[in-house]
């Protein structure tokens, strides 16, 4: 049987959903050890059991060891059904962050599928319900399969239950995508959202973004969400490209002030600008996996972060798949996936 060490590059849950994700699509058994041995509290966490418990209804498959804490798995799938599924992750974790385990294998199963996660839609070290749905799925939409996700209720840490409606029509195979360049930029503008908190909190991170990146009022917008069960704060920036969009996005925590939640946009804005890339940091790591299935793509990127390397690793344990990196400038590579 495959064996996974979750201790390897960056030692935490990415391995094991990028693992759920390739063996629910190729149909391999896998053995993880050592889950998120890199984590201040490693092993499963309730997140992370989510994933694997919804992966193995999806896949039908026999799963020994999922219980939290357990730093030690094995996965055998069978078919993967398609259908019609409610999951709940039982925390604020991430429901985006389990349906990277899940979308892959229904973008080319038997038949459509309708997947509703109940958890976290935003959260300070996950891709945000608003990423997946403007930056993520257009691309996957470009590949062939239709993919609809709906936003029912947002939910922030620690109170959570936010809804995400996700609806899969798939497709035969995959086609591959080049996104070597990224166009002319067309529009870029910043949004910033409170729940159940004071409204000066967004008007601060608006004027830091609008003062560093020169953005008119118009470009400028607030909301309140108090359909949220409990208190939250996002604050986004969006840029449309001629061929791509890209978000960055900045979550509130207790404790940090909303000028160092901008300023950290702000950067992140500056940098993909200054690059000239078409992919983001965090695209380039969540389009590994579902472009190695359809192979011979290749997009640029920023300097491949740790949870890039992480899932191009856990692929080359599951893919006998030529994955060639190759530094284009300071800050630019291109990365080919078969």
């Amino acid at each position: 049987m495959l064996t996974i060490d979750g201790a390897m590059e960056e030692g935490g849950g990415q391995i094991l959903r990028s693992a759920l994700a390739l063996s629910l699509c190729l149909g391999r058994a896998f053995r993880i050890v050592n889950i998120r041995a890199a984590r201040l509290r490693p092993g499963l966490r309730p997140q992370h059991l989510a994933a694997v418990r919804a992966a193995a209804e999806l896949g039908q498959a026999w799963v020994e060891g999922a219980a939290i804490g357990a730093r030690e798995l094995v996965f055998t799938p069978r078919a993967v059904r398609p259908g019609r599924y409610r999951f709940h992750i039982g925390t604020a974790g991430s429901a985006v962050l389990v349906l990277q385990a899940l979308l892959p294998a229904l973008l080319t199963a038997r038949g459509p599928s309708e997947l509703v996660l109940e958890g976290g839609t935003h959260n300070p070290l996950a891709p945000s319900f608003d990423f997946l749905e403007r930056v993520f799925l257009p691309l996957i939409a470009r590949m062939g399969p239709g993919v609809q996700a709906v936003l029912e209720r947002p939910g922030f840490y620690p109170a959570g239950d936010g809804v995400i409606r996700v609806r899969i029509r798939p497709v035969a195979w995959l086609a591959p995508l080049h996104l070597e360049h990224r166009g002319e930029l067309l529009d870029m503008h910043a949004c910033a959202v409170v729940a159940h908190l004071d409204d000066h909190i967004a008007h601060r991170e608006l004027r830091v973004i609008g003062e560093a990146l020169g953005l008119a009022p118009e470009r400028l917008a607030q909301q309140r969400w108090e359909e949220a069960k409990g208190p939250g704060n996002v604050v986004t920036v969006t840029l449309r490209s001629q061929h791509i969009t890209e978000l960055c996005a900045g979550v509130g925590e207790r404790g940090r002030r909303a000028e160092v939640v901008a300023g950290a946009v702000v950067r992140a804005v500056r940098r993909y600008l200054r690059s000239a890339v078409p992919v983001g940091e965090h695209l380039a790591d969540q389009l590994v996996v579902p472009l190695a299935l359809a192979r011979g793509s290749t997009y640029v990127t920023l300097r491949p972060s740790r949870h890039t390397t992480t899932n191009i690793a856990v692929l080359g344990r599951f893919q006998d798949i030529l994955v060639r990196t190759e530094r284009l400038g300071a800050d630019r590579y291109r990365i080919t996936l078969g």
